[in-house]
């Protein structure tokens, strides 16, 4: 089967995905620990909630910059943008936990829509190289309504914080590692309608 014309670089991508899909399988498992942890203690602190986005953030800031580095020159940007906005997140949490819950929630609500919006590009630009496009532009769509929920329901309470970080970050694991399983399952398929 011939590609069209211009799909080398998505194909590209593809392939490196498809390469690398267990580092998704990873971000999807801390997300769903992240998001467990968070649902059955949700009376923790602002602090502890704090730490542990930081330390989950700065994690999967970290994998992104690891996908970054393995992949081509041409389909980095998004890549970058998330790492560097998940490190410098992650490490500001860690570095001052004492923030208060709306400070946090706006935060994470930031990352939750820039990341967001990076995974709908990603999943727009692949849309013609794989089927099942829609799970990476769900979780994509998830991460931007989770943000803007925590923006405009800032003073929720860190209980109610809590829970919706939880659900969220659960959601977002799961979709997260069914993609990675069905990118594994491309690894081994010839052609771009794989």
């Amino acid at each position: 089967m011939i590609a069209p014309e211009g799909s080398g670089h998505l194909s590209t991508m593809l392939d490196f995905l498809s390469r690398n899909w267990w580092v998704l399988t990873v971000r999807g498992v801390a997300a769903l620990l992240f998001g467990l942890l968070a649902l059955f203690w949700p009376e923790m602190t602002a602090i502890v909630l704090a730490l542990l986005f930081g330390a989950y953030a700065l994690v999967d800031g970290v994998l992104a910059g690891v996908h970054a580095v393995q992949a081509d020159p041409g389909s980095r940007i998004p890549l970058v943008v998330e790492a560097v906005v998940g490190i410098l997140l992650g490490i500001a949490a860690l570095l001052w936990p004492v923030a208060t819950v709306v400070v946090l929630t706006v935060l994470i609500g930031a990352w939750a829509v820039i990341t967001g919006i990076v995974e709908i590009i990603a999943a727009i630009r692949l849309r013609k190289e794989i089927t099942g496009e829609w799970l990476y532009i769900l979780s994509g769509v998830l991460s931007v309504c989770f943000g803007l929920l925590l923006w405009f329901w800032p003073l929720g309470g860190a209980v109610a914080i809590a829970l919706i970080i939880g659900v969220y970050a659960v959601f977002f694991g799961i979709v997260l590692i069914f993609l990675s399983l069905r990118l594994r399952k491309l690894r081994g398929t010839p052609g771009p309608a794989a």
